[in-house]
């Protein structure tokens, strides 16, 4: 089957993007899917950080890559062996497939499975194989899913059902940033009516903590962010009170959980010190690879304090997103607020500039 899809050519060319072009928009063919897989018509994609950190050579993946894996669309086509989707569900991908087998798949979302997470780095899908070629060539696969494309070959571990009255764009948002920040949040942080949570970093991983933590029944929400933009726009969302990371150094702003969402040092080192007496820190932002803080750690030991790593919101993704999906349709998510763009596939360099430059929460592809 012929595709278009934007494929990652070379890793950490100069910015902007919009000039260097190291994704291009390529026709593809794809391959039916295997026994365990299912072809699904995209109808959204996301444009997240772990995107932009493959496009700038922080995750660096096997090329050339097809991008994409924060994405929605419809089934058109399963394998012999599928179970639980059918042609013509909504499914909403999930970025990092469960093989259900693995030590790590039975701690009920704190470790990431380690099938899948190989995979993931081989640029395969769970069963090992590659459905992409271009001119004869293999294209690999991004995450398991490949969702900057008209269609993707996927595990059904990679996907999740939603009811048809998620809108495709907000399903696709489920899959990663809300998947992730909520579960920050509600796995990890698990904030109590009398605790304070602050969420550090205000992006679209950030902004999912920060409707989530409102949604409960918290005694405050606190909002960190550089940008005067983003602040704002939290109060919009729920936020009780914002701060820039000087004022809360400055002011020694503090509460009982805190996210850290931005992926940076210094993000990681303002969460931190705002940890309260006996208060736990919950860090969800994926750094460079090389990238160090300097934290004293006294405070762990004399305040009683705990600072907790959360990949992927700790989720199980067939039990998680279809409770993010009812919130939304409850009225008590606003996901749609997440989104500050829609775009074309065509738009995807513009996109990740806009995303290094720290202007979008949530940029999202609709596809025809």
């Amino acid at each position: 089957m012929r595709i278009r899809g934007a494929v990652l050519e070379e890793m950490d060319r100069p910015r902007p993007y919009t000039a260097s072009r190291p994704i291009t928009i390529s026709d593809l063919e794809l391959d039916p899917p295997g026994p365990t897989e299912i072809l699904v018509r995209m109808e959204a994609a996301g444009v997240c950080h772990s995107d932009l950190s493959v496009v700038d050579g922080n995750r660096p993946r096997p090329l050339p890559m097809l991008l994409g894996h924060e994405s929605a669309g419809r089934v058109e086509e399963i394998g012999a062996e599928v179970e639980g989707i059918t042609v013509g569900d909504r499914v909403v991908m999930s970025f990092l497939p469960r093989c259900g087998r693995c030590r790590e798949c039975a701690t009920d979302g704190r470790l990431p499975c380690s099938a899948g997470s190989a995979a993931n780095n081989a640029g395969t899908l769970l069963g090992g194989g590659r459905r992409i070629t271009r001119d004869g060539e293999p294209v690999h696969h991004h995450l398991g899913v490949s969702g900057f494309a008209t269609r993707a070959v996927v595990d059904a571990a990679s996907a999740v059902v939603v009811p048809e009255a998620v809108p495709p764009d907000i399903a696709a948002v489920l899959g990663c940033a809300v998947l992730t920040g909520g579960g920050a949040v509600l796995n990890v942080a698990r904030p109590g009516p009398e605790d304070s949570i602050m969420i550090v970093g205000l992006g679209g991983v950030g902004m999912a903590a920060l409707i989530t933590a409102a949604s409960q029944d918290v005694r405050e929400v606190i909002a960190v962010d550089t940008l005067p933009a983003k602040l704002q726009r939290a109060r919009e969302l729920g936020a009780h009170r914002t701060f820039t990371p000087q004022e809360v150094a400055e002011q020694g702003i503090t509460a009982d959980r805190v996210i850290e969402a931005a992926g940076h040092p210094r993000a990681f080192e303002t969460a931190f010190a705002a940890i309260g007496f006996g208060g736990t820190m919950v860090t969800v932002g994926l750094p460079a690879p090389g990238a160090t803080v300097t934290i004293p750690p006294l405070p762990i030991t004399a305040k009683a304090q705990s600072v907790i790593g959360c990949y992927l919101g700790s989720a199980v993704p067939r039990r998680d997103i279809p409770a993010y999906a009812q919130l939304y349709l409850e009225g008590k998510l606003p996901v749609d607020a997440l989104i500050s763009r829609r775009i074309r596939l065509e738009d995807v360099c513009s996109a990740m500039d806009q995303l290094a430059d720290g202007e979008a929460i949530r940029q999202v592809i609709l596809f025809d």
